[in-house]
């Protein structure tokens, strides 16, 4: 039986702006992603990475062409349709985001708030299990004012995981890190990843952590490289 496709698009186009204004920023992109897959997709500033991103995890409308994720088309999608999609989707991005009137437990379990099923005890315990598994179990009760850059990126992780999405959408999540922090994070992410058996898409510059990756798509100009590079593990 053939992998199931978790990211599934095809002919994709898409415009910033109107008239005299408009910008072309995504020309033609076809892109297949199967589950379990970790994908890094590499590129220069302003190639597109970050748009396409957006577009996966229905943050943004799709104009032009088909996007199927965990097998729901967003394009003509309703706003219920893509709420659905991307309560399935965890977010990691480069500022971690994270709530300064919380503390790191509060942060993380925020993300089970949807899921009505899981009584607040079983939550907590959820939360207390995945900071522990990212190392941040004696930081329960801090602040992210009190935390490192790594150790807030951490938390960021966490709470994109704690309630075990079946694709992950991180945006150069090792931007601000030292390489060690750097390393530390996307080798949690692959650990995480691949225990819970979700599939993650990587926009990096990072070249340092290439490696873990099953597959490398690169963007230039708004198209997608149609070679795709294997890495060995």
């Amino acid at each position: 039986m053939p992998p199931r496709q978790v990211v599934n698009i095809n002919h994709l186009n898409h415009v910033f702006g109107k008239g005299e204004l408009r910008k072309p920023v995504l020309f033609d992109v076809d892109l297949n992603i199967y589950a379990g897959e970790i994908v890094i997709m590499t590129g220069p500033s302003g190639s597109g990475k970050t748009t396409l991103l957006t577009l996966i995890g229905g943050l943004r409308s799709v104009q032009s062409g088909s996007v199927k994720i965990l097998g729901q088309e967003l394009y003509g999608a309703s706003k219920a349709e893509l709420v659905q999609v991307r309560n399935q989707i965890g977010f990691i991005f480069q500022s971690h985001n994270l709530l300064s009137c919380l503390t790191v437990e509060q942060n993380v379990r925020m993300s089970l708030r949807l899921h009505r099923d899981i009584d607040f005890d079983r939550r907590t315990q959820i939360t207390t299990h995945i900071l522990e598994e990212v190392g941040l179990g004696d930081r329960l009760n801090f602040y992210p004012d009190s935390l490192s850059g790594g150790q807030q990126q951490r938390v960021a992780i966490a709470r994109a995981l704690v309630s075990k999405p079946q694709l992950v959408l991180a945006d150069e999540p090792t931007a601000a890190l030292d390489s060690k922090s750097g390393r530390n994070i996307v080798e949690i992410m692959q650990q995480l990843a691949k225990e819970q058996g979700c599939t993650i898409l990587l926009v990096t510059h990072d070249n340092r952590i290439l490696d873990i990756a099953d597959r490398i798509v690169h963007m230039e100009d708004g198209r997608l490289a149609k070679d795709m590079a294997l890495v060995d593990h």
